[in-house]
């Protein structure tokens, strides 16, 4: 199975932007962590990151085109993008949504995520392992 890893906006500056929220963990760590999860789980995982949403979109409709499963932490893009919600709308197989802080948390225009909506599960809060929670739960999916 092919897992599709989509990291949207500000997030290749992990380890770089606000650390005390996000982590020391840098975006090739992540990269690196993801790869290695996802050979231990005997998973295809593809790993990328863009600060363009037309590029994220792209990306969408690649994997509903290609029945792969998601793991999307969708940065900011959670709060403000119908486009992205209505593009995942269109997969097939399971999404997962990701945020490495727990948006319930923090400001209140972070509450809201037009994702969850058409999301199979969400992970908040649990830092960079959210990802590889996600890759277990998708690897044990495989079947259903």
């Amino acid at each position: 199975m092919t897992v599709q890893v989509l990291n949207g906006p500000n997030l290749g500056r992990l380890g770089l932007r606000e650390p005390e929220k996000y982590g020391s963990t840098t975006y090739p760590d992540l990269v690196e962590l993801l790869g290695k999860t996802g050979r231990d789980l005997g998973l295809e995982v593809q790993v990328r990151q863009t600060d363009d949403e037309a590029e994220m979109l792209r990306w969408v409709h690649e994997a509903a085109d290609a029945g792969d499963p998601v793991v999307l932490n969708p940065g900011a893009w959670s709060h403000t993008s119908i486009a992205l919600r209505d593009a995942l709308a269109m997969l097939t197989a399971r999404l997962v949504e990701v945020h490495i802080t727990n948006i319930h948390a923090r400001e209140e225009f972070r509450h809201h995520s037009y994702v969850s909506g058409v999301a199979t599960g969400v992970i908040a809060g649990l830092g960079v392992q959210g990802y590889v929670l996600a890759l277990h739960w998708l690897s044990g999916q495989a079947d259903t």
